[in-house]
C-alpha cells in the first residue's frame, strides 16, 4: 500500500534531483505481487510525528489477550459480523477495541480499493486521505501468515515498512490476496469477517473512481459504529 507524504520541492540542482528521485522511491516501497505494484505500505506518517510529540502510547495489549472478542462493525448502514483475535494478535485487538469503544470509526469513508486478484479494501482513516491516524503508533507485527496468503475474510493492519508503524488503518480482504513480505514481515492478522462480506464486495464490484486497479472506491464506503464483547 502508498505511503503518502508530502512531496519535497523539487531542488536547482541535479545532485538534489537524484535525492528527490531516490527519496520517493523508498517511500513509496511498493510490494510487487503477481507482476503488478499494486500493494504497497500504507502508513500514517504525518501523525506519527505528532503522536510522538504528544508522548501518546497505544493501549496496553493486556486488555485484549487470551481470548477471542465477537461483535459488529456498521459498514453502509449494514452490519459486518467480526471475530477479533485477542489470542494472537493482542495490540492490534487492544487498539481496535478501544478504537471502536470511543467511537473513532464512526463516518470514516474506506479510501483504497484494490482489484484484479489482489483484492482489498482499506479503511480506518478518519481523513480519509491515506495519512490520517490515531494519534499513536505500535508494533511490531503479529500474527502473519506463514505462506503469504490472506485469506477472504481477512481483517488486517495496515502499516508502512516500519514494523512499529501501525495505527488505526486496516484492510478487509474480500478475496483470496498473496502479499509478500518486506524486511518488516508479514501484516498483521486482528481478526475475520464472520458475515455480511458481500456488503464489501458489492462495493469492490464497481471499481475505483478512476477506472485503475488501485484507487478510491466509486461506491460509498462508510464505516459506522462498532460493538465487541
Amino acid at each position: 500500500m502508498h505511503n503518502p507524504q508530502a512531496k519535497p520541492a523539487v531542488a536547482a540542482n541535479s545532485k538534489n534531483m537524484v535525492l528527490l528521485i531516490v527519496g520517493l522511491l523508498v517511500a513509496l516501497g511498493v510490494i510487487v505481487g503477481g507482476g503488478m505494484a499494486l500493494m504497497s505500505k500504507v502508513g500514517e506518517g504525518s501523525d506519527q510525528e505528532a503522536g510522538d510529540a504528544a508522548d501518546v502510547v497505544a493501549p496496553d495489549l493486556a486488555k485484549a489477550e487470551g481470548r477471542q472478542w465477537h461483535g459488529t462493525l456498521e459498514f453502509n448502514g449494514a452490519e459486518l459480523g467480526v471475530t477479533l483475535f485477542g489470542d494472537k494478535a493482542p495490540q492490534a485487538v487492544a487498539s481496535f477495541l478501544h478504537l471502536a469503544q470511543t467511537d473513532f470509526f464512526v463516518d470514516t469513508k474506506c479510501h483504497r480499493l484494490t482489484t484484479g486478484g489482489f483484492d482489498i479494501l482499506q479503511c480506518g482513516d478518519p481523513t480519509g486521505t491515506g495519512t490520517g491516524g490515531p494519534g499513536y503508533n505500535f508494533g511490531p507485527v503479529e500474527n502473519a501468515p506463514d505462506n503469504n496468503v490472506y485469506k477472504r475474510g481477512t481483517l488486517a493492519m495496515a502499516r508502512t515498512s516500519k514494523p512499529n508503524s501501525h495505527g488505526s488503518q486496516f484492510f478487509i480482504v474480500y478475496g483470496d490476496t498473496t502479499i509478500g513480505r518486506d524486511a518488516a514481515g508479514g501484516y498483521t492478522v486482528m481478526g475475520e469477517i464472520t458475515s455480511g462480506l458481500d456488503a464489501v464486495e458489492n462495493v469492490a464490484e464497481q471499481g475505483t473512481t478512476s477506472g485503475a486497479q488501485d484507487g478510491e472506491p466509486v461506491a460509498p464506503a462508510v464505516l459506522g459504529a462498532a460493538h465487541f464483547e
